[in-house]
């Protein structure tokens, strides 16, 4: 299974802009993606609330993971960029 291991820099957190972007991506995805915290929270990130509830802030590490896929590796990078735009 492919997985990024992410430290959130995005200005303000994770908040509504980043959050829409996410789940934009997501749903072009075949595949579920999750999204699990350092306290072992996991979430299907097609939810824009599941996402929004974390209250994730910069600094934060999570780590994202979907099934393999053509697309997969991709994907991830997409996402980590969104999370992390000084990569």
């Amino acid at each position: 299974m492919p997985r990024r291991q992410v430290v959130i820099t995005a200005h303000n957190g994770v908040h509504a802009r980043p959050v829409a972007e996410i789940v934009r991506v997501v749903q072009a995805h075949p595949h579920a993606v999750t999204l699990r915290t350092s306290t072992g929270a996991v979430v299907d990130l097609s939810s824009v609330l599941a996402l929004m509830d974390l209250g994730l802030t910069s600094g934060d590490v999570v780590v994202l993971e979907t099934a393999d896929s053509a697309g997969a590796d991709r994907m991830l990078d997409t996402l980590s960029g969104v999370l992390d735009p000084r990569r």
